[in-house]
């Protein structure tokens, strides 16, 4: 943001899409480096989104649920290396629909929320998160 910022207010448009965590919005024990930073996050977020709006500048946050991807693979295999399937399951458990975030599920809303459909939206933080954050 810090680079981009200038030439954004230049041109008097642009679009900062930045990602957090659904973890960046309640605590989680053990991980509290991870859970500040994705809170702190979404704290610039909303924060620049204020600063900037009558630049013609849009700064929202998505929140993903675990992903399907190394990420996850390496927190499992952290969490109980002698069974990777068991952390797995568990974490998928907690989830309502079941499953991990799939990656292109994550590229869709980010893909939306940097075309012109997206254009009266700002400060906004977005949870793709399969239900985690509705109880």
């Amino acid at each position: 943001m810090k680079y981009v910022m200038p030439i954004m207010k230049e041109q008097k448009s642009g679009t900062i899409i930045n990602t957090a965590s659904v973890a960046g919005l309640g605590g989680t024990p053990g991980v509290s480096a991870y859970i500040a930073s994705k809170h702190a996050v979404i704290g610039l977020t909303k924060t620049a989104a204020l600063e900037v709006a009558a630049d013609g500048i849009r700064v929202n946050a998505v929140c993903p649920s675990p992903v399907n991807n190394r990420m996850m693979r390496s927190l499992e295999a952290g969490f109980s290396p002698e069974n990777a399937e068991a952390a797995r399951e568990s974490f998928a458990s907690s989830i309502p629909l079941g499953r991990y975030a799939e990656n292109s599920e994550i590229v869709d809303l980010v893909y939306f929320l940097a075309s012109e459909k997206a254009s009266f939206i700002t400060g906004a933080i977005y949870n793709i998160d399969g239900g985690m954050r509705a109880s």
